[in-house]
């Protein structure tokens, strides 16, 4: 089975995610950020990647810490899951509609981590979630997954819109890229011979 548990703690945050690669996509995600856990159970969903996430963090100050460091965390956990990487599809992309919004992600499991974001939003905040934080769990998700990950916003003019079609495209991107791809069995999808 292609499962994880990274445990992450700092002076800043406490945080343990599970993580099943050939799941179903059930979630169990408690960060005590609300509008942030309605993402990652979209992840987890959009991508068939059981995930439990529980983060405990100084929100006293701000979600910024917390946000930052489940990307980091999450991305740990994939890499543990992932393995030596043979017979996976590796690269994946989608286009995910949702009302007014059309945002698109494409990514690669090269081992590489590289995020380009090109996703802007019209508001500062959704609710008390500041928008800012989307771009830092995926910048901190691809450094630490050792991801190249492309997300691009395409039309929207809802914030919230904007942030879940982000976390679920990515989602369906990373589900494809994870996938057993039956024609290449145990074989590393690289001419290097690592990933």
């Amino acid at each position: 089975m292609r499962t994880a548990t990274i445990t992450r703690k700092t002076a800043e945050t406490e945080i343990t995610v599970t993580v099943n690669l050939d799941g179903t996509g059930v979630y169990d995600n408690l960060t005590g950020v609300g509008f942030f856990d309605h993402m990652l159970d979209q992840l987890a969903r959009h991508s068939l990647i059981d995930i439990t996430l529980r983060a405990t963090g100084d929100l006293h100050i701000d979600d910024h810490h917390t946000v930052e460091d489940t990307g980091i965390t999450l991305g740990q956990a994939l890499v543990a899951a992932l393995g030596d990487k043979r017979g996976i599809r590796r690269y994946g992309h989608f286009d995910l509609a949702m009302d007014d919004t059309l945002v698109r992600a494409a990514l690669d499991l090269s081992g590489r981590p590289y995020l380009v974001w090109l996703v802007d939003f019209p508001t500062a905040k959704i609710g008390s979630f500041d928008t800012e934080l989307v771009r830092e769990f995926f910048q901190s998700l691809s450094t630490h997954a050792g991801m190249t990950l492309h997300v691009t916003r395409l039309n929207g003019i809802n914030s919230h819109h904007i942030a879940e079609a982000a976390f679920k495209a990515v989602a369906r991107a990373l589900r494809a890229a994870v996938e057993p791809d039956p024609r290449m069995a145990g074989v590393l999808p690289s001419t290097k011979g690592a990933l």
